[in-house]
């Protein structure tokens, strides 16, 4: 009798997360492509126009809408939402360029009730609203001024690579982004399972020059023996004819904690250029636990543009994600290593779920809220950190991993923390992971391992870019 195998058997966790990228956005399609392609058309709860009623096949439900902005106000006019405002409808994307509407604090909260930010009830209703109020007030403002982007989604004809790896091996329609705010908080909690309560930037204001003292999980892997490296790529960065460790740390979110800023001096060999990934997959070297950094200054973040003229394209990101993606299932290191892909954050674009109760992770409530921002002086459910963010994708690619398979539980990614802490016996860093499904609901380690993955396809960069029109 073959003896039962458990989460012991990986080895490897790679994890990543790009950047600023919704589920529906991403993968509201998905059902689509699998009645497209020849895969069972099993649960997924993406756009509600591709979700069939059941019982009714093949009748869907219609697309959602937000409303707009009212015509008779243009810019240089603020966006005002009234009852001559137009409803605007999801849409394909045609444009892989897109701005970057803001998922930040009062965005978010605005994003979950337009007139109610402070609200038990989520009308999801405010994003076009945001998107628009956003490029008016950028300067020069952005050519988007009505907002109408945030409603829009790609397809498997623009991410082709990443809706054949998401249908072929896990992914999840309830995994969410820990916190209803911007980058910097989320990639805090993927490391440390909390913020210490900024929901801000560090450094942003004069309240915010402290470094964080709590653990990330690198110095707990370190404390246990447990090896581990966080890959960082230089390309663009003043790094990129010398990556020592030292200049590494300015292109790493670990920055955020007191710890990292030890690892240059202490543990030089752990912050190492991405071409030292290839290397490690290529060798068989690959660390117990490690973490890829966004390509941000390479462009390949996938985050939305941040000024018209320097447009990213997200079909290039896709294919450097691929390129990390396929050396693993490629190499010797694939037989026992898992990769997580996911996103820091929304992106504050259109996701028809609302954020989900959560477990705050150690009681501190926002230490850096300004005058004017929403929850200053008030109460609200989303005002603590007791909520998460908004939904975000996820591929769990794994010899492991269940093919085909969508997971429903509620999760924010600190599960992946939970992963990694269940794989090594090692203690919750904070009450939120604490919380969290362990992750091996994603994983049958039970059945024959997929040793010889499949053979994706090569990531389409034939997709137009540009931002000066629509769609």
């Amino acid at each position: 009798m073959t003896p039962t195998q458990t989460v012991n058997v990986l080895n490897h966790i790679i994890f990543m997360a790009q950047e600023n990228r919704g589920l529906d956005h991403y993968f509201g399609a998905l059902r689509q492509y699998w009645r497209n392609n020849n895969f069972s058309d099993i649960s997924f709860d993406g756009l509600p126009e591709f979700n069939p009623t059941s019982g009714a096949a093949p009748l869907y439900h219609p697309p959602r809408t937000n409303p707009g902005c009212d015509p008779a106000y243009p810019p240089p006019n603020d966006c005002i939402e009234d009852n001559k405002s137009p409803r605007v409808a999801s849409y394909h994307l045609i444009t892989q360029c897109i701005e970057n509407p803001s998922p930040s604090w009062n965005e978010g909260h605005v994003d979950w009730n337009l007139h109610n930010p402070l609200s038990a009830s989520p009308a999801l209703n405010g994003y076009v609203y945001t998107g628009a109020h956003d490029a008016r007030n950028n300067n020069p403002p952005f050519y988007d001024t009505d907002g109408i982007r945030v409603m829009g989604y790609y397809d498997d004809s623009d991410l082709n690579y990443y809706y054949y790896m998401a249908s072929q091996f896990s992914t999840s329609d309830r995994w969410f982004a820990p916190v209803m705010t911007r980058t910097s908080s989320n990639r805090d909690y993927l490391v440390a399972a909390t913020s210490r309560g900024y929901v801000y930037p560090i450094g942003t204001d004069s309240k915010d020059q402290k470094l964080l003292t709590a653990k990330p999980i690198f110095q707990v892997l370190q404390s246990a023996g447990i090896s581990w490296k966080i890959y960082v790529n230089p390309e663009n960065t003043p790094c990129a004819s010398n990556p020592t460790a030292q200049c590494l740390l300015g292109y790493s979110y670990i920055q955020n904690f007191q710890w990292g800023h030890t690892i240059p001096q202490n543990y030089p060999n752990k912050l190492v250029p991405i071409s030292q990934y290839f290397t490690d997959v290529k060798n068989g070297t690959l660390p117990q636990v490690a973490m890829i950094e966004p390509a941000s200054p390479a462009g390949l973040d996938e985050h939305g543009s941040d000024s018209d003229p320097y447009p990213i394209n997200i079909q290039l990101g896709a294919k450097y994600v691929a390129s990390l993606v396929n050396a693993l299932m490629k190499s010797v290191s694939w037989k026992d290593s898992a990769f997580i892909l996911t996103y820091d954050e929304g992106g504050g674009l259109y996701d028809h779920v609302p954020a989900k109760p959560a477990t705050s992770p150690d009681g501190i409530k926002p230490v850096d809220l300004l005058p004017n921002d929403i929850c200053t002086g008030a109460t609200g459910p989303t005002c603590d950190f007791t909520y998460t963010g908004y939904r975000v994708p996820l591929i769990v690619i794994s010899p492991y991993a269940k093919k085909h398979y969508v997971n429903h539980q509620i999760a924010d990614f600190t599960a992946i923390l939970k992963l990694i802490e269940t794989r090594f016996n090692l203690p919750a860093l904070t009450m939120r992971d604490a919380a969290q499904i362990n992750m091996t609901q994603f994983f049958n380690f039970n059945a024959p391992p997929w040793m010889t993955p499949p053979t994706p396809p090569v990531q389409s960069t034939s997709g137009p870019c540009y931002l000066n029109q629509l769609p």
